[in-house]
């Protein structure tokens, strides 16, 4: 098939480099203007000879022309931020296809997967949808689940599960929308939700949550953005952790909301409601992650205060 690739990053690459491996031919990669690091997937597209478009909007008169001009049967939406029109949607002969990682219309918006985690969800996946000028709204055409375990993080969850299978379901729904065997079924509205992107709000730590929230908070924003919590006015990231729940009033008999309360060489234990988080990795404000038992924390602080 030929096809352009909308998309950016690690996703996207790989998402071009599948397609190639199988012989299609990719005449155009549309990418967003880099702000920092060069792009994986400008870089692979440039690369491969691939004609690469980077416009700061989509919507510009000139991305439907370039898009025109490339006369694919299909366009593939492979982890985008930018927003993309139904015009420009819908001028590849075949439409275009779009991946998100949940289940929808579980979890739209940009932070899905750490949304899934943080609410303590046991289960998500990805979905391959028809695009819709309504975020993450357009019917869908396939979904995949994938378990969440106890221990899974949002990176663990992304690169491990739904980063390839999700590269392999773009693949596979794309030879079937050629081959004109890809309904589109309307997603379930009353079962629809949203959240928008983890930020500093969103990431911050409440030590007098349930540990449960709390582990669920750090797990889903491992490795972006980072659960964070401060001490003496300066912020702490939390990364790897676990968690253990106090079974009796013995136990946290005398110890403060947030108080460090032991450490062993490897880890800080930290007393939450309702138990304690162990934390294993850290990031002080400033400085590079490493140790949390070289983090300069120690027996006693009071962490969030």
């Amino acid at each position: 098939m030929r096809l352009a690739i909308i998309g950016q990053q690690d996703f996207g690459k790989a998402a071009l480099e599948a397609f190639i491996r199988r012989g299609d031919d990719v005449a155009a990669v549309f990418c967003a203007p880099e702000k920092g690091r060069p792009d994986p997937l400008r870089l692979a597209a440039e690369a491969m000879g691939v004609k690469v478009y980077q416009f700061p909007k989509l919507t510009d008169p000139d991305a439907l022309t370039a898009l025109r001009d490339a006369h694919v049967d299909i366009g593939v939406m492979a982890y985008v931020t930018q927003f993309v029109p139904q015009d420009f949607c819908n001028i590849p002969k075949n439409g275009t296809i779009q991946f998100h990682p949940s289940l929808l219309p579980l979890h739209r918006g940009a932070s899905s997967m750490s949304w899934s985690i943080i609410c303590g969800r046991t289960e998500t996946g990805f979905s391959i949808f028809r695009p819709t000028d309504g975020l993450d709204e357009g019917p869908v055409l396939l979904t995949r689940a994938v378990p969440i375990e106890p221990e899974d993080t949002l990176g663990s969850l992304y690169f491990g599960k739904i980063f390839p299978m999700g590269v392999a379901g773009l693949v596979e729904v794309a030879e079937a929308v050629i081959a004109g065997k890809a309904p589109a079924i309307a997603q379930y509205e009353p079962h629809a939700g949203y959240e928008g992107i983890i930020r500093d709000a969103e990431s911050r730590i409440n030590w007098a949550h349930h540990v449960d929230i709390t582990f669920n908070l750090i797990r889903g924003c491992n490795p972006a953005p980072g659960a964070w919590t401060t001490q003496d006015g300066k912020k702490v990231f939390l990364y790897e952790s676990t968690k253990r729940i106090a079974r009796t009033f013995s136990e946290v008999k005398g110890k403060k909301i947030g108080e460090i309360v032991a450490q062993d060489g490897t880890s800080l234990t930290i007393h939450g409601q309702g138990g304690f988080i162990d934390v294993h990795r850290v990031r002080m404000e400033g400085g590079k992650k490493g140790s949390a038992a070289e983090s300069g924390l120690t027996v006693g602080m009071i962490l969030g205060g």
